[in-house]
């Protein structure tokens, strides 16, 4: 059955010796409404940082604080307004920022109040979900904020013989704008994507190529005509008696 898969539709990077490659992407994402950070305060002091974090287990949610959990502990998240509320220093809006501008503006507004505060910030809710003609179809939260669309394809297992890499869409939103980009794993040029490192609950999905289709179409017809072939001899059976 998979013997008529031609090598050319399984194989990524059939150009890698032709491709250029442009380096490393300078890729950071943004932080997003929804987002759950974790945002540590501290400096030479100590006592001076101490009023700017959390206390132990507080979560705040949006504008307000909130329950919160021991594994939560100093996690902020950011309101449908794009803002967390910090101690202190009050509501701030966080959304459209990446890490390092956020560990910016926090310092701009710390060292009234501390010298050289110094900033821990990561993401805590940093998921995808991998979809289609992939062995392990699901959502996968991430450690790292710099995944690549391969390192999703590999945490799903890699894609099925079935799958089109050539046309692998990636679904995207940012600051309330949904893009929809195709993305072909057979070509090398994929590294120079924008899309190549995945953002925050990205979505991607794998069509299934015309194999697939096709058969999943055909199955079903197969199967009905041999149960109506099958009742028809049984019939024809029975009247001969």
């Amino acid at each position: 059955m998979t013997s008529c898969v031609s090598k050319k539709s399984v194989v990524y990077f059939p150009d890698i010796d032709t491709a250029t490659l442009n380096g490393a992407i300078d890729y950071e994402p943004k932080i997003k409404v929804d987002d759950m950070l974790y945002i540590a305060i501290s400096a030479a002091d100590p006592k001076a940082a101490e009023p700017f974090n959390l206390n132990s287990g507080d979560v705040t949610i949006g504008g307000g604080g909130g329950q919160g959990l021991q594994v939560q502990r100093q996690t902020y998240l950011v309101s449908n307004l794009g803002t967390v509320d910090f101690p202190v220093l009050g509501s701030v809006k966080i959304a459209g920022l990446t890490k390092a501008q956020l560990s910016e503006l926090l310092k701009e507004k710390l060292v009234v109040y501390m010298k050289d505060p110094v900033l821990n910030i990561r993401f805590m809710n940093y998921k995808l979900a991998v979809l289609g003609e992939v062995n392990r179809p699901g959502t996968y939260t991430l450690l790292s904020d710099r995944t690549t669309i391969l390192e999703a394809v590999a945490m799903a297992g890699d894609l099925t013989l079935f799958g089109k890499r050539e046309n692998v869409l990636v679904l995207r939103e940012e600051e309330g704008v949904k893009t929809a980009v195709r993305l072909d794993l057979t070509s090398a040029d994929i590294i120079n994507s924008p899309y190549y490192y995945l953002s925050q609950n990205d979505v991607v999905y794998v069509e299934p190529n015309k194999r697939r289709i096709n058969s999943t179409a055909i199955g079903p017809n197969i199967l009905a005509g041999i149960s109506i072939l099958g009742f028809a001899i049984t019939t024809i059976l029975l009247l001969t008696k």
